[in-house]
């Protein structure tokens, strides 16, 4: 769910929309409906299994066998099952660590489908990817607001030092740990505000989890951002032009994080992803 700029670079290697946020705006927004609706986007999402539920090893709807190990998720196949490992069809047995790459390419499949393998705080569980999906059969796009440069707004990273750890409830109803490593402040009509980040560990880009007046209205209940990378003394642009909705917005088997406390922002973030056209706006 990351925001990519997406337009084509001329012979001087800069995008020929790098002068105009508005068209880079829209080229952004149709790369962002791309993605979602592509065939192992998160509308393909039909289930996430967590193996401490299903004692027998057998997963509704999914072949083979599954089972939670100290090393992984041990499967086992058999030939009827119909289970392909790396490519290649597969019967027996293999442990299989947690997928960090896209669904996409993700190790294991049964014809189209693609079977996940992910962990969270220990527990594991398998997710289901199938391209012919009734959420992506019936998604008919992303209502959201064209570029606003007032949402467009200087803003400056503080970290807190060390990680901190907060427990705040998920889609699914049970409470995480969601990792914050500081405070994104910026000022919008006259008043301070601030933002408690995650930082990936891999690149240093910020990401904030929040809501606002319009969540539940005219937006999703809360939505994603990502500031980018921090410049020089934490500089950084916080552009609600491209908040955008988390996956539980389209699909229910995801777990994504509420916002903790304090990010939920007390006005209204007229900008960026809203939530689901027709059909399948339903988290408001």
């Amino acid at each position: 769910m990351v925001p990519v700029r997406t337009g084509v670079e001329g012979l001087s290697g800069m995008s020929d929309d790098a002068n105009d946020p508005h068209a880079d705006w829209a080229k952004w927004h149709e790369h962002r409906v791309d993605t979602v609706s592509a065939p192992y986007g998160p509308l393909s999402l039909t289930g996430t299994h967590w193996l401490a539920d299903d004692t027998d090893g057998r997963i509704p709807a999914v072949p083979g066998r599954w089972r939670a190990t100290d090393g992984g998720v041990a499967l086992s196949a058999a030939p009827g099952d119909g289970i392909s490992l790396d490519g290649r069809p597969f019967t027996g047995d293999a442990v299989l660590a947690a997928d960090e790459g896209s669904p996409a390419h993700s190790r294991i499949a049964a014809g189209d489908v693609r079977l996940v393998v992910i962990r969270r705080e220990g527990d594991w569980a398998v997710r289901v990817f199938d391209p012919a999906s009734k959420a992506r059969a019936a998604f008919t796009g992303i209502e959201a607001t064209p570029y606003d440069p007032a949402f467009a707004l200087p803003g400056r990273f503080r970290p807190y030092g060390e990680d901190r750890t907060v427990q705040v409830e998920n889609a699914d109803g049970r409470e995480r740990g969601l990792g914050l490593g500081g405070e994104l402040s910026f000022s919008y009509q006259g008043a301070e505000h601030t933002l408690q980040v995650a930082v990936d560990e891999d690149d240093g880009s910020l990401w904030a989890v929040f809501g606002d007046t319009t969540g539940g209205r005219s937006s999703y209940r809360f939505r994603f951002l990502k500031p980018g990378v921090p410049g020089a003394g934490g500089s950084v642009t916080v552009d609600f032009n491209r908040a955008v909705l988390p996956p539980c917005a389209f699909a229910d088997h995801f777990i994504c994080p509420f916002p903790p406390p304090g990010n939920t922002l007390p006005f209204e973030v007229a900008a960026g992803e809203r939530r689901l056209k027709d059909a399948l706006a339903t988290g408001i």
